[in-house]
């Protein structure tokens, strides 16, 4: 890891995004593998708009990028943030995410919303 230095303002925004736990669990199961929405709705008590909203926020802050393959986009982390060593530290301290991504794999999501 590299030991890089962000404005304050950068530092309290991601802290403040990774504060909340659906975000903190979606970067965790994006730290595993690119998702696109409906793999995410598989493991969150929650609507569609709702994941996409805390999406929109993690990607307006530039943690995640989102990549159209077709008419789905997948999002991943954007490890060339000035802000990744930061969420890779965080990253260190939560749980593993085996759980909850053995059942979006088992589910297969993607074959009923043709991701």
């Amino acid at each position: 890891m590299l030991n890089t230095k962000i404005e304050i303002e950068q530092t309290s925004l991601v802290l403040k995004l990774l504060g909340d736990k659906t975000r903190l669990t979606i970067m965790a199961l994006l730290n595993i593998r690119d998702l696109c929405v409906c793999e995410l709705l598989e493991v969150f008590d929650m609507s569609q708009p709702s994941i996409s909203q805390h999406l929109r926020k993690l990607k307006d802050a530039g943690l995640v990028k989102e990549e159209r393959k077709g008419q789905w986009i997948y999002y991943s982390l954007n490890k060339n943030s000035n802000a990744y060593p930061l969420m890779e530290s965080v990253l260190e301290f939560v749980p593993e995410q085996t759980e909850k991504m053995e059942h979006i794999i088992k589910s297969s999501p993607t074959m009923r919303c043709g991701c």
